[in-house]
This record gives structure tokens, C-alpha cells and sequence, in this order.
């Protein structure tokens, strides 16, 4: 970390700004916190940031760190940058501050969400009480990129790059899904509307879009 501190202050919460305060340096965190990503893809999922400041950033997370770069083995032998296991433990912070910032009137999601938002928030807005007794498989295929959510035990884990054992895949983008997963559309409607695709069974694809929910907005 830079010797000048922008805080003179001995808070854990300051010290937490001096690491991730400067601007898109928690996104990239959430960009990696569903394992190891190219830097092409990174900046796939942050569309407002350039590559002069992601390079930046990257170094930035790097020299405290949070990231590491790792080189994948063969036959992909491609540099990826990654989390450290200490950069991992960010995640409870940013799935609380999206989950609060939700909340707020001013929250557009028509705005571009990239697709590990779309897993995380799967993750963040599930129903304890819904899911509690649901177990499924469910598969995304997101252009070139295939994730797998798992719900077991009341919780959600996601892997990516496999669709095994999928019992249903949507297939488009993450806001195509958006009404249906976290609004009140209902998922036959949405298809008929072509708004994107389901392979597999329907009905469990219906039956899992019901576990989650945005939380209440903030009274105006």
C-alpha cells in the first residue's frame, strides 16, 4: 500500500477504504470472487472501465495483497488474475453492501449487470425459508460462459464452467432474467415474450425463480 495514507484515522473501516476505495477496485473484486478471470474478461464484465485504469487497479490489489496473478495450466497457459485466500474474505462486505444498497429508490436495474453479478445476486437474494426445502440443480448459460447453481441445505453455491446435472438452463443474458428471477413476471410470460430461452425442465426453472426476491426499497 501506498506509504501516504489518504485516512489519518486508526478505524478498520478507513484502512478497509485505503484498500478499496479508489473507484472500481471493489467491482473487480466482485468480478473475481466465482474464481480465477483473464484480464479481457474482467474488463468484459466492468464495460466503463479502460484498460489503462483496470492495469491500475489490478497492481494496486496486487501490491496489498488481495490479488494475485496465476498462470493456468495447460493447455489454456493463460496468465488469470485471482483473489488470495485473504481476498476472498471480502465477500460477506460486498454481498452486504449490494444487498443494502438495493434497497435505495435510486437502485436501476436497467443498467448493464454482468453475469457474476447475476450468480452473486442469486446468492444474495435467495430465501432462506423457500429454499429450505428445495434441492436443484440449475444451469446458465450466459453467451460463452456456462454456471451452475446448486441449492442444498437452505444455501446456494455456484460453479462455473460446467452445466452437470443441470435440470434446467437459461440461456441469454443477465438483465433478459432479471424480471423473472428478482421482479414479479412470470416465467411463462417471459418466454413467450422471447425474452430468453429455458432447456430442460420448466417447471423446476418456474419453481427455482421463486426462491429469491429483492429486498424492500426505503420508504421515499
Amino acid at each position: 500500500m501506498d506509504k501516504k495514507r489518504r485516512y489519518d484515522d486508526a478505524c478498520g473501516t478507513a484502512l478497509a477504504l485505503e484498500f478499496v476505495g479508489e473507484r472500481w477496485a471493489l467491482l473487480i473484486i466482485r468480478e473475481l470472487l466465482l474464481g480465477p478471470r483473464r484480464f479481457g474478461e474482467i474488463r468484459a464484465g466492468l464495460p466503463g472501465l479502460s484498460a489503462n485504469v483496470l492495469s491500475q487497479r489490478l497492481a494496486g490489489l496486487e501490491a496489498d495483497g488481495i490479488v494475485v496473478r496465476e498462470k493456468l495450466p495447460p493447455p489454456a497457459s493463460v496468465q488469470v488474475y485471482a483473489l488470495t485466500p485473504w481476498g476472498y474474505e471480502a465477500e460477506p462486505v460486498v454481498m452486504a453492501m449490494g444487498r443494502w444498497a438495493l434497497r435505495s429508490p435510486q437502485h436501476d436495474p436497467s443498467l448493464p449487470f454482468s453475469r457474476v453479478s447475476l450468480l452473486l445476486a442469486l446468492r444474495m437474494l435467495l430465501l432462506p425459508d423457500k429454499a429450505a426445502g428445495w434441492a436443484g440443480r440449475i444451469g446458465f448459460r450466459l453467451g460463452e460462459e456456462a454456471y451452475l447453481a446448486i441449492i442444498a441445505d437452505g444455501a446456494l453455491a455456484v460453479e462455473r464452467g460446467t452445466l452437470a446435472g443441470a435440470e434446467a438452463v437459461f440461456i441469454g443474458e443477465p438483465n433478459d432474467f432479471l424480471p423473472v428471477l428478482f421482479g414479479s413476471m412470470p416465467l411463462a410470460f417471459a418466454l413467450g415474450e422471447g425474452r430468453f430461452v429455458v432447456e430442460g425442465d420448466t417447471g423446476r426453472a418456474a419453481a427455482f425463480a421463486d426462491l429469491f426476491l429483492l429486498p424492500p426499497k426505503i420508504a421515499a
